[in-house]
């Protein structure tokens, strides 16, 4: 049995345990990384960590990262946990200058202690949060591709209509039942949207979604809680956060299970999010344009619509303001864009294949949230040396 014990009489300067990479080319202003090295932002969004895989040993920094070179390789994985830890992120924020734009200071840097457990212990914390990580990575790759796949699959069918194409060419569609096949015409008429299936009629969003309005105040319920899909839920996860109604201080738009949110705001950064089950007092930022799929409809063909490069591609060409981060769309311009052509039957199926995709989707992001957290937590009870790691293995199983 291993016990992790407190490190307050083991630990050392960061200084004494890397070297910072001194060398910056004068052309570039940049810094050569190589693989172990670990990544500290210093400049802005302070505090965000990671380590340098092997494969990008060539690549160049900016000075808004410190360059973190171990004196030993093992100790890579060590500093990056430390540096994530609460104890770290404190001190780096009591040591940052937010005069004009928060910075921290190599010589700041320097100073922050680092607990130094025996090399055995470092080992096993690692080990078990390395473990978790890897999880979580495994979760959000598994999750690209499964998005690719549905992706892949609305452009082949909807946009290219590579069936449609293989049928006047006399062969049969990659991939596909014969069942499915049959729901493709074996030639391509002209339309406003350029070559679409014969008898298939083009389709807008507003042809497949409504667009749904309302506002609640939740301040006018402080005790309640909400389910709250924000922009910066979005941006760090895609996972609603329970609140109470006091602490959402402005006005919101009420969401519905299976509803999809695509964002209005600076369409060259894509924000599209498929609601999956809904509470009672779902809420999101008014930023966020709620479509709810009409009947006949699904929400996996909506969401893969509004999701597509070629939706977004149009979304950029609507965009009102001057500044990058201003920029939005009017939704009544929104509902006309056409990127697309279906039938019900093929949109149907569509759904009845794209959303298992999807519906893994929402489970695997749930389950890798679920993960982040045990890990959040366990972190500073690790670095801190008051967990015992049989402790540990015992939470990791409950949540896996």
């Amino acid at each position: 049995m291993v016990r992790v014990n407190n490190f307050s009489g083991h630990s050392l300067n960061l200084s004494e345990v890397l070297r910072i990479a001194p060398a910056v080319e004068a052309k570039y202003e940049r810094t050569r990384i190589k693989g172990g090295d670990v990544l500290l932002t210093i400049v802005g969004s302070v505090g965000q960590v990671a380590v340098v895989p092997k494969e990008l040993c060539s690549w160049n920094i900016a000075r808004a990262v410190a360059l973190i070179r171990p004196k030993s390789p093992e100790l890579s994985r060590w500093l990056s946990f430390v540096l994530r830890s609460p104890t770290a992120q404190h001190q780096l924020g009591v040591a940052a200058n937010t005069t004009v734009q928060t910075t921290i200071n190599l010589k700041d840097l320097r100073a922050l202690r680092v607990p130094l457990p025996s090399r055995y212990v470092r080992s096993a914390i690692c080990e078990v949060l390395g473990a978790l990580d890897d999880r979580i990575d495994n979760l959000r790759q598994t999750n690209a591709t499964l998005e690719a796949i549905a992706q892949a699959l609305f452009k082949s069918w909807f946009v290219d209509f590579d069936p449609v194409r293989a049928k006047a060419e006399g062969r049969e569609p990659e991939g596909m039942d014969a069942p499915t096949a049959a729901l493709f015409p074996c030639e391509l008429e002209v339309s406003e949207l350029g070559p679409i299936p014969r008898g298939w009629r083009r389709l807008a969003l507003g042809d497949v979604a409504t667009l749904t309005r309302g506002s609640v105040n939740p301040a006018a319920t402080p005790e309640e809680e909400f389910q709250h899909y924000s922009l910066p839920a979005f941006d760090t996860g895609q996972m609603p956060l329970s609140e109470r109604g006091e602490t959402i201080k402005s006005n919101k738009t009420p969401i519905s299970t299976g509803a999809v949110l695509v964002s209005k705001l600076n369409p060259h950064i894509p924000r599209i999010w498929l609601v999956g089950n809904a509470r009672d007092r779902a809420v999101c930022s008014t930023e966020f344009l709620v479509w709810i799929p009409k009947a006949g409809v699904g929400s996996a063909f909506v969401y893969s619509l509004a999701a597509s490069p070629e939706f977004n591609s149009r979304m950029r060409q609507l965009v009102t303001g001057t500044s990058n981060s201003h920029q939005r769309v009017k939704p009544d311009q929104l509902a006309g864009v056409e990127i697309a052509a279906g039938s019900d039957e093929a949109v149907a199926r569509f759904e009845c294949v794209a959303a298992p995709l999807l519906a893994r989707v929402a489970h695997n992001r749930q389950q890798a949230n679920l993960l982040a957290s045990l890990r959040d937590t366990l972190l500073p009870r690790l670095i801190s040396g008051k967990l015992r790691l049989p402790e540990v293995e015992a939470e990791v199983e409950a949540v896996a």
